[in-house]
């Protein structure tokens, strides 16, 4: 695999670092949009996966998320991080003109890939929703309702059932460890409903995969967004016993079979 070139990129709300995966004669774009409280680097081996596959990889660290500026995980509007996704989209674009790009979105980042397919219709050519923050998601609303949001940081056991993923994100210094913070939580909530009322996406094929054993992000809410979302082209796969990263998971190699047949259907047409 190419090493990941790094680039500095002007957000809406101050410096961006974006990591680009090269690929030799790439086929496609692929654009990576990350969770919560995490960063793109996080992401090698599904960038590795996607170059072989023929992909030219993009992603970013949002506001206030790995090596971007803005205090940590602080995000007041998901529009606004919507915008920093677009302007990495345009980077990848310049850089290959004529190919089609595909999003693929992890959990708060499927809410992102969400809005960002409604407000840029037609610039996709397929998206992909892991473990998406979409629907009826509980927790925000849950935080909102307490005097002061606990400082619970996520539980590195929710991630994976490989103990491996589970120690290296409580040991990683670009990992958000601490509390949500309450603008945050308010804007996850805005966003929620936004998407819900923002209409489905038309014919973009979609590609939706979750753990039945996500204790995170729970298929059940999920569902109800996903399939509002759907224009009627939507492709499910759900995991027996798998947890929340999916692509971090012990049947890992399944998932990315999973997308890479996906992408090769939708590629084909």
């Amino acid at each position: 695999m190419t090493e990941a070139l790094e680039h500095d990129v002007a957000g809406t709300r101050g410096r961006l670092t974006a990591r680009e995966w090269p690929a030799e004669r790439p086929a496609y774009v692929a654009l990576l949009v990350h969770g919560y409280g995490e960063h793109i680097g996080r992401y090698e081996e599904v960038a590795g996966v996607l170059t072989r596959h023929g992909a030219a990889v993009y992603g970013v660290d949002h506001v206030g998320h790995g090596r971007s500026d803005g205090e940590r995980v602080l995000i007041e509007d998901f529009e606004d991080v919507v915008t920093d996704v677009h302007t990495v989209a345009e980077r990848a674009r310049a850089g290959h003109p004529d190919l089609p790009v595909v999003m693929v979105g992890h959990s708060m980042g499927g809410l992102i890939a969400s809005r960002y397919a409604q407000r840029h219709p037609g610039e996709l050519t397929a998206l992909v929703l892991s473990g998406p923050v979409i629907g009826d998601w509980e927790l925000p609303r849950t935080l909102l309702a307490l005097q002061e949001i606990p400082d619970t940081p996520v539980s590195p056991s929710a991630l994976s059932r490989d103990p491996a993923v589970g120690a290296a994100y409580a040991a990683d210094p670009l990992v958000w460890h601490g509390p949500m913070k309450r603008p945050t939580a308010q804007a996850f909530v805005r966003t929620l409903d936004t998407v819900a009322k923002g209409g489905d996406v038309g014919p973009l094929p979609l590609l939706w995969v979750h753990g039945d054993d996500d204790r995170l992000v729970p298929l059940p809410g999920s569902r109800t967004g996903v399939e509002a979302l759907s224009g009627g082209d939507l492709t499910e796969r759900t995991y027996p016993g798998a947890r929340h990263e999916l692509f971090n998971e012990t049947n890992r190699a399944e998932v990315f079979a999973d997308v890479t047949r996906f992408l090769d259907g939708v590629l084909a047409r």
